[in-house]
């Protein structure tokens, strides 16, 4: 692993935004969702393709806080283009398992 300093850290925009919407993604290689996700008034709503199918659902995801990395360049992922990264954890059976805060804050906010 090799070592970043403070100013690279600095460089990742790793905020807080609420999944307004959840879309199956048929056509995606790996199972996933296309979530739309809302940043504030500041960033706006930012699409994402997400492969979270086996831990969650649409009716789950609604509503969810997560974490993402919103200042990667979007990257065409299939027919859609995926402007932010939300961020999980892979556990042993490949799963994934979201980053959320354990209590609300508002929409944008950037990770301290």
């Amino acid at each position: 692993m090799k070592n970043i300093n403070w100013d690279d850290f600095q460089k990742v925009e790793l905020r807080i935004g609420t999944i307004i919407e959840v879309n199956d993604f048929p056509e995606a290689k790996n199972p996933a969702f296309i979530l739309k996700v809302d940043f504030g008034k500041e960033i706006g709503i930012k699409k994402s393709s997400a492969q979270i199918t086996e831990l969650y659902n649409a009716k789950t995801l609604i509503g969810k806080q997560v974490m993402a990395v919103i200042n990667f360049p979007p990257k065409q992922i299939g027919p859609i283009m995926s402007e932010c990264l939300v961020t999980g954890f892979h556990r042993e059976d490949g799963a994934v398992v979201l980053v959320t805060p354990d209590s609300e804050v508002p929409n944008g906010t950037k990770l301290a």
